[in-house]
């Protein structure tokens, strides 16, 4: 059985562009992440999945020097490029993560595995009903899943979104959401925007130098002690590109 972390990363963010070379404490955003999710013990091997423009040879050129496989694939049909990736790979189950997540927990992404293993499911996530931070999502799905939403997915928001299809269609497969304990759902974590990303480099600052994997609970602790640091990227809609690939589905005419 063969887990596999398929990154999506591309530098054309139209809110923040070149966000995930971002430099956070001496090193590129992207690259915390891809060092983080390398402590999560269930995961065999890490994928950065990016785009075949010229922009993003600069993401290739991150994993090269770390060592991390790249693959490249078309910009907006996201759920072709995690199809042939996965391929690629011979990937049994995938692990979606998004580039723009340097919070990243790696205790949380081994559990959604272990509960989607464990429950035998076709998809399982902790975020299809959030009880953590936006910036913590992690969703793992079948390679037939994968298989049968790269085939049947037609909708826009189906192919620039991964797992829409399988999130919009319960009736064929087995969904499972993971429940933290916690419900940490209001805070926001993930890099979007300037405010974003200011916020992410504070937490650096505060924890990395003593303690460079430092924990969702540290980052919580810290927050108590500091609560002013959540009004930096208070505000703002989760899944804000979701919900515009939605309303773009409709100008296109499907319901």
């Amino acid at each position: 059985m063969t887990v596999i972390a398929i990154l999506q990363a591309r530098l054309s963010s139209t809110r923040l562009p070149g966000k995930v070379l971002k430099n956070i404490v001496g090193k590129p955003m992207l690259q915390h992440q891809i060092e983080r999710t390398q402590h999560a013990n269930f995961v065999d091997k890490i994928i950065v999945a990016t785009s075949d423009q010229t922009e993003d040879d600069a993401i290739e050129l991150l994993c090269d020097k770390l060592n991390v496989a790249c693959f490249r694939g078309g910009l907006n049909d996201v759920l072709d490029r995690y199809y042939h990736a996965a391929n690629q790979f011979n990937a049994e189950h995938i692990v979606r993560l998004t580039g723009d997540c340097p919070l990243t927990d790696p205790k949380i992404i081994d559990e959604v595995i272990t509960l989607h293993l464990k429950q035998n499911s076709d998809y399982t996530s902790n975020c299809n009903i959030p009880s953590l931070p936006d910036g913590l999502d992690v969703e793992v799905f079948t390679k037939d899943a994968l298989n049968k939403s790269w085939k049947q997915a037609k909708k826009p928001s189906e192919r620039e979104h991964v797992t829409q299809f399988i999130r919009n269609h319960g009736e064929i497969f087995k969904v499972i959401n993971y429940q933290y304990p916690q419900d940490l759902s209001e805070h926001r974590w993930t890099v979007d925007e300037a405010s974003d990303f200011e916020f992410v480099t504070q937490i650096y600052q505060n924890l990395y130098p003593t303690k460079t994997l430092f924990t969702t609970q540290d980052i919580l602790s810290l927050l108590e002690k500091q609560p002013e640091l959540k009004k930096i990227n208070s505000g703002y809609m989760r899944n804000e590109g979701l919900a515009k690939s939605l309303i773009n589905d409709k100008e296109q005419g499907y319901e």
